[in-house]
C-alpha cells in the first residue's frame, strides 16, 4: 500500500466518524421493549430484600450499641473542663452534641432502610398471591370449560 493511499484511507475514516472527534466504546444500547418504556423489568428476589433489610437493623442495633458509648462521657468530660474554666469544654460539649445529633440521623436512616424493605417485601408477596389466585381461578374455569366442552360431545353422540 502507497503512503498517499493510507492517507486517504485515514482520511475518508476520520471523515466517517464525524469530523476526528475521539469516541469511546461503549455497550450497545438496548433494544427497546414493546411497551415502548425503553428498559427492561426489575427483578428482586425477596431473600435480596431481606438481606438488605437486615444488615440495616444490624447497622442499627451496633449503632446504638457501640457508637452512642462516647456521649455520656464525652458530655461529663466536657462540664469538667468548662467548670475548671477551660474555653476546650465547650468546644467538647459542641462535638458531642454534633455527634450525637449524626448519630441519631444515621440511626433514623437505617430504621428507615429497613422498615421499607420490610413492607416493600410484604407488599410483593401480596402481589404475587394475588396474581396467583387470578391465575389459578382462570385455570379452574378454564378447565371448567373444556369439561362443559367434552360433555357437550358426547351428548351429541360423538362418543
Amino acid at each position: 500500500m502507497a503512503w498517499d493511499e493510507w492517507e486517504q484511507l485515514k482520511s475518508a475514516a476520520v471523515d466517517r466518524q464525524g469530523g476526528g472527534q475521539m469516541q469511546l466504546n461503549r455497550v450497545p444500547d438496548e433494544p427497546p421493549v414493546p411497551d415502548g418504556s425503553g428498559v427492561g423489568d426489575l427483578k428482586v428476589k425477596h431473600q435480596d430484600l431481606l438481606k438488605i433489610g437486615d444488615h440495616a437493623h444490624t447497622l442499627y442495633d451496633r449503632l446504638w450499641k457501640e457508637a452512642r458509648v462516647a456521649v455520656p462521657s464525652s458530655d461529663s468530660a466536657a462540664g469538667d473542663l468548662s467548670n475548671q474554666g477551660f474555653a476546650l469544654g465547650g468546644a467538647l460539649q459542641r462535638v458531642s452534641t454534633r455527634w450525637e445529633e449524626q448519630l441519631k440521623s444515621l440511626m433514623d436512616a437505617c430504621a428507615h432502610i429497613n422498615n421499607h424493605l420490610a413492607v416493600t417485601r410484604k407488599q410483593h408477596q401480596s402481589d404475587d398471591d394475588y396474581i396467583a389466585r387470578q391465575t389459578s381461578s382462570i385455570a379452574t374455569l378454564d378447565s371448567g370449560f373444556d369439561e362443559n366442552w367434552a360433555d357437550s360431545g358426547k351428548s351429541k353422540g360423538g362418543n
